[in-house]
């Protein structure tokens, strides 16, 4: 697992590489939660899905992507707001090892 650094912003876009994936993520805080885009080498991978506490976001392997992403709460079970971005809520890269380890299917 990686922790990916991110800020306390509504809305914000960034790069990271996970495993050997050059990413772009793109985060937007709405009246309904927040939700995240995901490229990879600037192909869109999924978009506007939302963010949950311990929900993968990607789930689906044929997308293309290796592993898979998630938010999790470090003081409970809320789901995430941007103004406790990379403190209460954490953003991170599970590995395929990973999260067949978990016992979570792709």
């Amino acid at each position: 697992m990686v922790i990916i650094p991110m800020s306390p912003v509504a809305n914000q876009l960034f790069s990271v590489v996970l495993g050997t994936q050059p990413c772009q993520i793109q985060i937007g805080q709405k009246s309904t939660g927040l939700f995240m885009d995901l490229y990879v080498n600037n192909a869109l991978i999924v978009g506007g899905v939302i963010c949950q506490d311990r929900n993968r976001i990607v789930r689906n392997s044929y997308l293309g992507f290796i592993g898979d992403v998630a938010f999790f709460d470090t003081q409970g079970t809320a789901d995430p707001f941007y103004t406790g971005l990379n403190t209460r809520w954490k953003l991170a890269y599970f590995t395929l090892s990973e999260i067949t380890a978990a016992g979570l299917v792709q």
